[in-house]
């Protein structure tokens, strides 16, 4: 049950077997590799990037994202781009001119991952928190 817009404990246990199962079919494993994106500093930064810039050249998006090299940039662009979530513009000119850009699915993506990324901006005290607390604990235990 919802209460105040909140999952109750059932309603929570419900729907995170319910991921799991729809996750467990057996598909090649394709949810779970579309999945990383979600976990993937590089993916996300890449939708982020597109998300607020739009249409960008390699090497804008290379400059907007700091630390990335560029085959790192490639391999990542290239893998959101199978699995359907930043598009590809190949101009066909000399010099090569390429954008890319957030397709539908990326938008989406992009949509979800931003209230994760808020619930963990506004908990980041608590895990720091119960970081020193497990680090305290683990320095006391080899003493």
């Amino acid at each position: 049950m919802i209460l105040g817009g909140r999952m109750d404990n059932e309603e929570i246990i419900r729907q995170s077997q319910a991921a799991c199962e729809a996750l467990s079919a057996e598909d090649d494993g394709l949810k779970r590799e579309v999945l990383t994106h979600a976990g993937n500093r590089w993916s996300l930064g890449i939708v982020h990037t597109l998300g607020v810039a739009g249409r960008l050249r390699h090497a804008e998006i290379a400059r907007r994202m700091r630390g990335v090299s560029q085959r790192m940039l490639t391999r990542s662009l290239r893998q959101l781009e199978r699995d359907g979530l930043v598009t590809r513009q190949d101009y066909n000119e000399v010099p090569p001119r390429v954008d890319y850009e957030l397709s539908e699915l990326g938008r989406g993506l992009l949509a979800r991952m931003i209230p994760l990324w808020m619930w963990v901006a506004e908990n980041a005290d608590g895990f720091r928190d119960a970081r020193i607390l497990y680090d305290s604990d683990i320095s006391s235990d080899t003493k």
